[in-house]
């Protein structure tokens, strides 16, 4: 926000904040009354392990479908087993998150393998635009892993990564390279770069309003009166 000071001195602490303090339902709140009403991926991705929550910075990767053909392919990348998935997976960053969309529901698009690595590399989850396999080796390294479902069909000759680090649309709502990503069991949110401050800002202020609401509330106050009061519910 112009003027005031920053919240948070880098990721780390912004991360911090959110996990000890925010939630989605609330962030999510907070950016309708900002105008970004449209930010929550659709409620088909449900998290791996119930447990776990998304947040980080999207690192996109275009999927597409492939058909072999039978005669020599003209796109020398058709002779690449994947495609770019390994050097896109190898690309991670700490603080990253995996997301790959442009794929039919006809194969996975992440295991255990993928999770490994991408621990190794200091990321902090994958969100899929299709579904994921191996689920049981990806809760027991608990990597955060957000999907459409589960399928174990492989990737290998049905699909491969065409590009990363590249903007993606999913469900309609864009996300670039570096777009923070918040999920949990109730959603994933799309938290627009120049939005991210006021975000969270707001989300503080609310989440600790709720709070003194709950705390009315308990000790007698009406619905009423406490929106009334506070201004919140």
């Amino acid at each position: 926000m112009t003027g005031s000071t920053c919240l948070y001195a880098d990721d780390a602490e912004m991360y911090r904040m959110f996990e000890e303090e925010l939630f989605v339902a609330v962030v999510g709140d907070v950016m309708d009354t900002l105008g970004l009403q449209h930010q929550f991926l659709p409620p088909v991705f449900k998290p791996v392990d119930e447990k776990k929550r998304l947040l980080g910075r999207a690192m996109p990767v275009l999927e597409s479908d492939v058909f072999p053909p039978g005669e020599p392919a003209r796109n020398p990348l058709m002779t690449k087993p994947f495609g770019l998935m390994f050097e896109a997976l190898d690309d991670l960053k700490p603080g990253e998150i995996y997301v790959a969309s442009g794929a039919s529901p006809r194969y996975a698009l992440w295991g255990e393998l993928m999770s490994t690595r991408a621990t190794i590399l200091g990321a902090r989850g994958a969100l899929l635009d299709g579904f994921a396999r191996d689920t049981d080796g990806i809760k027991a390294l608990g990597f955060p892993c957000f999907c459409t479902g589960y399928y174990a069909q492989d990737q290998g000759v049905r699909g491969k990564v065409i590009d990363y680090r590249c903007a993606l649309e999913i469900g309609g709502v864009r996300i670039e390279p570096g777009t923070l990503l918040f999920g949990d069991k109730e959603g994933v949110l799309v938290i627009p770069r120049q939005a991210e401050e006021e975000v969270v800002r707001f989300a503080l202020e609310k989440v600790r309003g709720e709070k003194r609401v709950a705390k009315a509330i308990r000790e007698g106050m009406s619905a009423v009166d406490a929106y009334k009061t506070f201004g919140i519910m």
